[in-house]
């Protein structure tokens, strides 16, 4: 027996109509050759979604009415009913035979009308718990209209797993408690996928819908986060299309303003670092006032950093990204909005609607949703903020203004004041590029809070709040800056409230979120722009892998792994300091690099991992996962100039770098060639190899790989190598495996969890 199941969106107002067009359908699929069952269900917590069940002897009975005249009459029927950017799909399975992936379950059970509402609150706490059940994917609740008739119907993994699940006598309490006592008479079927053409993919009647334009990676927001993913897909030659609601770009520093040395990093290997700079001002240090009294002041400029932390206004580094991302040729598709999507094993189907008014369909391998704390990605694919979404019960407010003090240049400044040790009033000021130029960040006068009835601001300049004078900013710097400070020249003002939260998934199938559209920080540290930039440059590496058809299996799901405990301990942290003097004043120091991600390690990750001879190898050296630092005086035959080891590590690919010093076998070192070939072919080419010596170590006569002298042993000292040595650096920087001596086997059993295998 085959059934097919597929669901369709209505327009307003068209749901009799659909029902009137299903009852005629019915009758005439009913006179059908092989159909066995046919019915119309309707979703419970959508009355203009439905879902068109038939059921069918064999294919070859389904085949015959997906291409003959029946079907055909009922999609024209409903094609003026349907609603253009409703979610459709289309699904056929088969009765359980011992194979087949994914397995649906259909329980039928009746909910008396007057016990609804006590099923549904049951309902909902069950679909809570069922998501932590192992192989349990997903479910709808269906109801047949008219009727107290209802259907969970649930996707699990495997059928193992569900018989796992059913065969334990506790999860009737455990799971499926809260409607234990609907449950005492169902009728219960399973069914196993069927590879069909048609499956998970438009139309839900089996007509095709068109096309317009496909890609490999569709991004959703033209932001930091957006632009970056874009760029390095784009230095991949992978394909992606880049969508962005608003129509014109920002042309205020309303937003991130902050630039962290790690991010500096990432744009020194884009090719945007001096772009950047030039557009900037560096941010030398800091200092904080408690009470009117200078309570520490610290440096920024760190000799061990390779960049400072610079200040440039947001709408700058959207401009510097996007012109980056013009020279590959990629433009962001602005007055452009994601109305819907699904998904199936291939990719996903998506309608956006364009500027003109108009609609298209984008078919893309994989979607990413970079569209800030307002996600519609996030809200499509149903994530949900972890413990809900935090908010301060403050206004804020801001100002692009013109300070007259006396304080050091390139300083960002905090005033606090506290009563009873308790902070009641607050005043950030960051230095912007211009003479006496800077953002003001200060609580907002009451009247504000009163305008709202306490509700949430609306963000950016509102358009149902006046913005803040000057005379308000003043107001705030009179009671909290230096006796004298005068503000001047009001560029823009606007009153916001801080939000906080970290979502329960990075992604589900074939669409992730980054950025705030994953996690929301209030602005201490300046963290959610960098933070965001990171994800990207975590995530877009793995995704073109995988759009090559050359990742591991389990490689996207790593982005989850590493960079959702980052952002989960980054939203603490900002959480924490908003209202804080500061964290930690016997480590200041530390707490900056924290803070510039200079510190950030993903040793956790499943993807990281060593080969060690002893406990203390490679002790002196960045761990696996850790930020790969990097080092100066490396010579090569015929350079005239020293290289750092970024040079050698920058681009698109994974770099291995293999180290032997004086002490290091001749045949050891010689067999390094080999090694070279042999992880080349594994990694289908993505991989660069350089052999680093000690001044003393004889070179062996090799035409591949490149030979680098560490003439002024500062790659010996940063990574404590000796004798021979190897450390793998990911595309984004971080230690992927290292291992003291050399250990091939180690070596390629790591890169098995990132390559399904050379081609």
């Amino acid at each position: 027996m085959i059934r097919a199941m597929a669901r369709l969106r209505v327009g307003p107002g068209c749901e009799s109509a659909v029902e009137s067009a299903w009852r005629t359908a019915a009758g005439q699929i009913g006179r059908l050759a092989g159909s066995l069952r046919r019915e119309l269900l309707l979703d419970a917590n959508d009355p203009r979604s439905f879902v068109v069940v038939t059921e069918w002897a064999d294919e070859s009975a389904l085949h015959d009415y997906e291409n003959g005249p029946v079907a055909a009459r009922f999609a024209e029927a409903i094609r003026p009913l349907r609603e253009p950017s409703g979610a459709e799909s289309y699904r056929v399975m088969r009765n359980p035979d011992g194979t087949g992936s994914k397995i649906f379950v259909d329980v039928e059970l009746t909910v008396p009308a007057d016990r609804l509402a006590e099923f549904e609150r049951g309902y909902a706490e069950v679909t809570a718990r069922m998501a932590e059940v192992p192989g349990y994917l997903r479910e709808d609740l269906l109801r047949e209209p008219g009727s107290n008739v209802h259907h969970i119907f649930a996707e699990w993994r495997g059928e193992a797993e569900f018989h796992r699940w059913i065969g334990n006598p506790a999860h009737a309490q455990q799971e499926a408690g809260p409607i234990a006592p609907f449950l005492l008479d169902i009728r219960r079927r399973l069914f196993h996928d069927v590879a069909h053409p048609e499956n998970s993919r438009e139309p839900s009647t089996g007509r095709e819908i068109d096309v317009h334009t496909t890609t490999d990676v569709l991004i959703v927001g033209a932001g930091p986060t957006g632009l970056t993913a874009a760029v390095e897909l784009a230095r991949r030659g992978i394909e992606c299309r880049v969508i962005e609601k608003q129509a014109t770009p920002p042309a205020q520093a309303d937003k991130a303003i902050g630039i962290h040395c790690r991010t500096m990093e990432i744009w020194a290997d884009q090719g945007i670092v001096r772009e950047a700079m030039d557009a900037g001002i560096w941010l030398t240090g800091n200092m904080v006032f408690v009470n009117g009294v200078q309570t520490h002041r610290m440096s920024w400029e760190l000799p061990e950093l390779p960049y400072a932390h610079l200040g440039l206004p947001q709408y700058e580094t959207e401009r510097i990204l996007t012109e980056r991302l013009a020279t590959l040729g990629v433009r962001p598709q602005r007055g452009a909005e994601l109305i819907a999507f699904t998904q199936d094993d291939d990719g996903v189907l998506a309608t956006v609607a364009t500027a003109g008014g108009g609609a298209e369909t984008v078919r893309a391998k994989y979607l990413v949703g970079c569209d800030g704390a307002h996600s519609r990605v996030r809200e499509l694919l149903g994530l949900t903020f972890s413990g809900g979404l935090g908010r301060f019960p403050q206004l804020f407010m801001l100002g692009d203004v013109d300070v007259d003090w006396d304080m050091p240049e390139g300083h960002l400044l905090r005033f606090m004041h506290e009563t009873d040790g308790r902070m009641d009033g607050m005043l950030v000021c960051v230095p912007l590029r211009g003479e006496s130029r800077y953002r003001i960040a200060t609580l907002a006068p009451p009247r504000f809070f009163a305008q709202t009835g306490g509700k949430d601001a609306p963000p950016g300049f509102s358009e149902e709040l006046a913005e803040p004078t000057l005379a308000d900013i003043q107001a705030a710097i009179d009671h909290l800056a230096p006796p004298g400070t005068r503000a001047s020249n009001l560029r823009w003002s606007s009153v916001f409230r801080i939000s906080h939260g970290i979502v329960d998934r990075y992604g589900a199938g074939r669409v992730f979120v980054a950025g705030d559209a994953a996690h929301l920080h209030p602005p201490a540290g300046g963290q959610g722009m960098n933070t965001g930039i990171q994800d990207a440059w975590n995530l877009a590496w793995k995704l073109a892998l995988a759009v090559r058809g050359i990742a591991a299996p389990g490689l996207l799901d790593s982005y989850e792994t590493e960079r959702r405990p980052e952002g989960e301990e980054i939203v603490g942290r900002a959480v924490r300091m908003a209202f804080t003097d500061e964290l930690d004043r016997n480590d200041l120091k530390r707490q900056f690099l924290q803070e510039m991600s200079m510190l950030l390690s993903y040793s956790d990750s499943p993807l990281v991992g060593e080969s060690l001879s002893a406990p203390d190898a490679l002790r002196a050296g960045p761990g696996p996962g850790d930020r790969a630092p990097d080092v100066g005086g490396l010579q090569r035959r015929g350079v005239g100039h020293p290289l750092r080891l970024h040079e050698l590590t920058r681009g698109t690919r994974h770099t291995l770098l293999v180290y032997a010093d004086g002490s290091a076998d001749e045949g050891t070192v010689a067999a390094v060639g080999k090694l070279c070939a042999d992880v080349r072919r594994q990694t289908s080419g993505q991989i660069d190899v350089n052999l680093l010596l000690s001044p003393e170590a004889r070179a062996p006569w090799l035409l591949d790989p490149p030979v680098v002298r560490d003439a002024g042993g500062e790659f010996r000292a940063a990574y404590g190598v000796a004798g021979t040595a190897l450390y793998l650096v990911r595309p984004d920087g971080h230690v992927g495996f290292r291992s003291q001596p050399i250990d091939a086997d180690a070596l390629s059993k790591n890169l098995q969890l990132v390559f399904g295998g050379g081609r």
